[in-house]
């Protein structure tokens, strides 16, 4: 029966929970330790700072641990929790993975409509624009250093910026292997 209850549970989480992961957190809380008593806040608190360390997503890596822990605390071995760690993680994703079938659905109906090709053509140069924006945010003085403070620093800073740059778009070198590169020049020429 905890099962089902756990289903229901992290898919009205899923479905309601707004704000990615961390705007997840407060109501998985409120869930499993408050309604539920699944657990108590300090087996929570261990939950969140595990799911921070862990690779992926905060609130799917806590639905994980909290199926887990939920169903170990109900007194099953340890292939039966395994099993509520699947089902909480599951079920906070089933929303969301129906959500973008049936856009996807809509969209492969619709895109080649002329009011989604204009959609997508304003959509364009609002994507080029937060790029741009995430860059120019990125290019601060801690990360380039200026030409007063250490010009060696800001001048290999700018050309890895630029090399990076023509790799990717004209020379077409895989993004990551080119984040490689530079991380590895930027070892060599900076220290």
């Amino acid at each position: 029966m905890i099962y089902l209850y756990l289903f229901i549970t992290f898919f009205q989480i899923g479905l309601f929970g707004f704000g990615g992961g961390y705007g997840m957190l407060s109501l998985i809380q409120g869930e499993v330790v408050h309604h539920w008593h699944w657990m108590n806040t300090a087996e929570f608190t261990d939950i969140v700072a595990i799911s921070q360390m862990t690779p992926g997503p905060i609130g799917i890596n806590s639905a994980t641990y909290c199926g887990y822990t939920a169903v170990h605390n109900a007194g099953y071995g340890g292939m039966m929790a395994v099993l509520g760690s699947f089902t909480a993680t599951f079920a906070l994703v089933l929303p969301s993975l129906i959500l973008m079938i049936l856009i996807s659905k809509m969209f492969m109906k619709y895109m080649h409509t002329a009011t989604v090709q204009s959609v997508f053509m304003g959509l364009r140069p609002a994507v080029v624009g937060l790029l741009g924006a995430a860059t120019l945010l990125l290019m601060t003085s801690e990360n380039f250093s200026t030409p007063s403070e250490n010009p060696w620093q800001f001048w290999i800073s700018v050309f890895l910026f630029c090399a990076t740059f023509v790799g990717t778009y004209w020379m077409k070198i895989n993004p990551i292997r080119m984040i490689m590169y530079a991380g590895f020049a930027g070892l060599l020429l900076l220290y």
